[in-house]
């Protein structure tokens, strides 16, 4: 089975959303997202995305499905007409995880991203494929209603990969800084 990875932005209170949104406007914080998650290193493939469905309708409908990126939602419910046909709908992340390890997908993708929310974080974070977590650490309190879940000793910071830097960002007014989480192996 394939590993994934973990990309979230998460203020000092552990805040990750209020309202199905983001606490923060942070342009450049949301372009790092998307180069990350589209990053790969064989033009002939493309990444896959699972988040949960209040992820999904959170992202503004103009800009669903995430584009360059196979969009997995994971639902207890899932009515077909809700989504666009090259969404892959799914109801729990096994069976996520399964069809991406299965012909065609298991070929056709490169990297494997979860991308909230909080419980769809959670399990992943306890499963032995998760590889690491790419954080955008906000260093500023916001007032938020989805929290990401603790980071245990399970994960180790880790040098940023070349193409992420490491000096403290800053965008109207809000400083962050990018680090890399990786699971160690017991």
């Amino acid at each position: 089975m394939k590993k994934f990875s973990l990309i979230v932005a998460v203020c000092e209170n552990g805040g990750i959303g209020i309202k199905g949104d983001l606490p923060w406007k942070l342009k450049q914080e949301l372009k790092h997202f998307s180069r990350i998650t589209k990053r790969i290193a064989n033009s002939n493939k493309r990444n896959a995305i699972i988040m949960g469905r209040k992820t999904y309708f959170g992202v503004p409908a103009t800009k669903r499905p995430l584009p360059e990126r196979l969009n997995i939602i994971l639902t207890r419910n899932p009515c077909s007409n809700d989504y666009p046909s090259e969404v892959v709908v799914c109801t729990s992340m096994q069976e996520a995880l399964s069809k991406l390890g299965e012909p065609p997908l298991v070929d056709e993708i490169e990297n494997i991203w979860i991308v909230g929310g909080t419980a769809v974080y959670k399990e992943a974070m306890c499963s032995p494929q998760c590889h690491r977590i790419y954080l955008t650490e906000i260093k500023q309190k916001f007032e938020c209603d989805a929290f990401f879940p603790e980071i245990t000793n399970d994960f180790k910071l880790v040098t940023n990969d070349t193409d992420i830097p490491t000096e403290v960002q800053e965008e109207n007014g809000i400083k962050y800084q990018y680090k890399i989480y990786e699971k160690v192996l017991r």
